[in-house]
């Protein structure tokens, strides 16, 4: 299995972790060190990847940074009661060129989702979400991102890839591959108008900040139906993180975040995630601990996943009929988990992508919306992408 590219974990942060209680987490996962190499991946389920690129950013003027002080925090807390085995496979550094970061990072992920692994990346740069998308290439042919931020980061396409336009690059680069993108936490003052309409047209979906602070609940849907997580730390409120990591007074606060983190843990289709744009400072200990808590609550929400969407039996749903404006909607409730489902029906008229009926997570409010003659957003967004 070629890992050539990853640098192993620091000896500072492994002497560290030898002074830690014997319960706490860097003492139960396998790391790659310079003097064992990396750890056998038999039997792991999550494995921690840091990627040490930030010539993408916008405001790049040199700088160099670390991972040390977030894994000396993370490895510090304490499991819950888990069955899951975790990997630190060390860092992937910067190649000669962005591009060779770029190629490093795609084939290391493809390698770990083969293996059934869920990669944990630690950035870095938001545009190393685009490598991230293309390690999907060879396996699945559609592909649901999540991005966890306050702008779109649509951009212009025309112009080379950046940490705030990446996904303008996902939409158009060849082989098209997404299926769906949602944005959660998006504050309107930083995104224009024309990135706004072309989020419209191409049914592309957005919560702003303000609706998820007020109900956190709509997150979970969304994080239900995706396959890639991408969570920018400058969606996180000034007063939450370090001096160099404040980026707005606004923004979501750390039991928000950490609730998004333990949503996309527990989604039973999200096979990789990660957390962008760190920014080291002298007063770094409370943007490392938020980054480990992040970590740690995605963990959890893995070590909770509950497999109740295959309805092959009676006993495991309840199926639930309303009409809307002459549409028939489908909807289906898990007796296990109590979560909800609306069925996305298959024309057989129009050459669609899904090729079936294909069931989208949504809230039980949307079934109430629609038992009320409303057609939910989810559903209306997700039936005509379908189309198109």
């Amino acid at each position: 299995m070629n890992f050539n590219f990853l640098s192993p974990v620091s000896d500072v942060v492994l002497a560290h972790n030898e002074l830690l209680s014997l319960q706490a987490l860097g003492r139960k996962i396998r790391i790659h060190s310079a003097q064992k190499g990396i750890p056998d991946l038999e039997g792991v389920n999550i494995a921690i990847l840091g990627v040490l690129e930030n010539r993408n950013d916008i405001n790049y003027i040199g700088e160099e940074f670390q991972l040390n002080e977030i894994r000396k925090t993370f490895y510090g807390l304490f499991p819950g009661s888990w069955h899951t085995t975790i990997a630190d496979l060390g860092d992937i550094n910067k190649g000669e060129s962005v591009e060779d970061t770029y190629f490093a990072l795609k084939t290391t992920i493809a390698i770990l989702i083969k293996k059934n692994i869920i990669p944990i990346i630690i950035g870095g740069t938001q545009d190393l979400t685009y490598p991230n998308y293309r390690a999907y290439d060879t396996i699945m042919p559609m592909v649901n991102i999540v991005n966890v931020d306050s702008k779109f980061d649509l951009g212009d396409s025309a112009k080379p890839i950046k940490n705030d336009s990446f996904v303008g690059k996902i939409i158009l680069d060849q082989p098209y591959n997404l299926f769906n993108y949602a944005t959660i936490g998006y504050q309107t003052y930083f995104n224009s108008q024309e990135e706004k309409d072309l989020m419209d047209s191409l049914y592309f979906e957005s919560y702003r900040l303000g609706s998820v602070s007020k109900d956190i609940t709509l997150v979970e849907p969304v994080m239900r139906d995706a396959n890639i997580v991408s969570i920018d730390l400058n969606a996180v409120k000034g007063s939450e993180v370090s001096l160099n990591q404040k980026f707005s007074p606004n923004g979501l606060d750390g039991k928000e975040i950490c609730a998004i983190a333990r949503y996309a843990g527990i989604s039973n289709k999200v096979s990789s995630f990660g957390i962008y744009e760190y920014k080291p400072s002298k007063d770094d200990d409370i943007t490392c601990m938020l980054i480990s808590q992040m970590l740690w609550y995605f963990i959890e929400g893995v070590n909770f996943r509950v497999k109740d969407d295959d309805f092959l039996g009676d006993s495991s749903y309840q199926k639930f009929i309303t009409l809307v404006e002459d549409q028939e909607l489908v909807f289906y409730k898990s007796n296990k988990t109590g979560r909800w489902w609306i069925e996305i029906p298959f024309l057989t008229e129009i050459n669609n992508k899904l090729k079936r009926h294909t069931l989208l997570p949504c809230m039980h409010q949307d079934y109430l919306d629609a038992c009320n003659n409303k057609v939910p957003d989810r559903w209306y967004k997700a039936f005509q992408k379908n189309c198109i």
